[in-house]
Order: structure tokens, then C-alpha cells, then sequence
């Protein structure tokens, strides 16, 4: 048994963990107040993953989410105390190897005043959009037809002088 790798970000009413981990299996997620216990079989060599956090501050357990894709399972928890920054995940202040920053989805939300929809209801937006399992939105490269190659050999360049 191993930890699965994840990252995490931070916004003003909850703290997203994405564990990626390929074709999870026998999933179970587990909220306490202050503690995430993650499980798992995934990956081509179904190996078992196991995560124990003990988290930086409280969440709301009941209110908390997850969603499990082909590729990954999120976690959306909900801070029990909207608009405290978290300055790390957990609450022991060591390093982590398999736990980094998702950097891609990072926001100083602190400055920010103007959020429109909270970071908890997109997510749950999101969630009911996508649907099951097995209905993520079709990521097929549309809008390609028509285009041309170009040979360059076909084609000269003017003559600028």
C-alpha cells in the first residue's frame, strides 16, 4: 500500500484535493471534522493507495464532496470557517513527497472581494454537469474540419527588394 500522489488548492470557502489516480477502484473517502482518509485500488498494476490527513483546520464533513473521474478524484471540502486562508493542507507542518500545489488553480483569494459564485458551488455545478462516471463531456477536437496544410515548398516567399 502507498499514498497516491495529489495536489491541492485553496479558496475562500473550501480547500480542493485532487488524487490522481488512474481507473480507482473500490473508492472510499471518509470526511471528518479534521480528517480526510482516502483509499483506493487504480492504475494498470492496481496497486492500493492509502492517505490519512490530518487537515490544517476544520471542515464542514457533511457538506464536503468528491467526484471520481477515468483519471482522477477530486475532493472538494468545505471549511467550517469560510475566508480563512489555509497556508498548507495539513496540519503537521512537514513535507509531503506524494502532496504538492496545484499551482494551475492557485488564487490569492484574499484580495479578491468580487467573487460572483463560490469556489464550493462551481463545484457543484460542475459536478452536476459532467454526470456519471462515464459522462464526461466530449473533448473531441471539433472545429477542425476545413483547415488545410500548407507545404511550404509550394509556396515562395516575394522577393522584398
Amino acid at each position: 500500500m502507498q499514498p497516491a500522489t495529489a495536489k491541492w488548492y485553496d479558496r475562500r470557502d473550501s480547500v480542493f484535493i485532487e488524487f490522481l489516480v488512474e481507473d480507482s477502484k473500490d473508492l472510499q473517502v471518509k470526511f471528518e471534522k479534521s480528517k480526510l482518509d482516502f483509499c483506493c485500488v487504480g492504475g494498470i498494476e492496481t496497486i492500493k493507495h492509502h492517505n490519512e490527513l490530518d487537515l490544517f483546520d476544520s471542515i464542514d464533513p457533511n457538506a464536503s464532496k468528491h467526484k471520481r473521474t477515468d483519471r482522477s478524484v477530486l475532493c472538494c471540502l468545505k471549511k467550517a470557517e469560510a475566508g480563512r486562508a489555509w497556508p498548507r493542507l495539513t496540519k503537521d507542518k512537514a513535507k509531503f513527497q506524494w502532496l504538492g500545489v496545484d499551482f494551475n488553480n492557485w488564487k490569492d483569494w484574499e484580495d479578491d472581494s468580487d467573487e460572483d459564485l463560490s469556489s464550493f458551488d462551481k463545484f457543484s455545478e460542475m459536478m452536476n454537469t459532467m454526470g456519471g462516471e462515464d459522462g464526461m463531456p466530449d473533448l473531441g477536437m471539433g472545429g477542425m474540419e476545413g483547415l488545410e496544410e500548407h507545404d511550404s515548398d509550394d509556396e515562395k516567399m516575394p522577393d522584398l527588394e
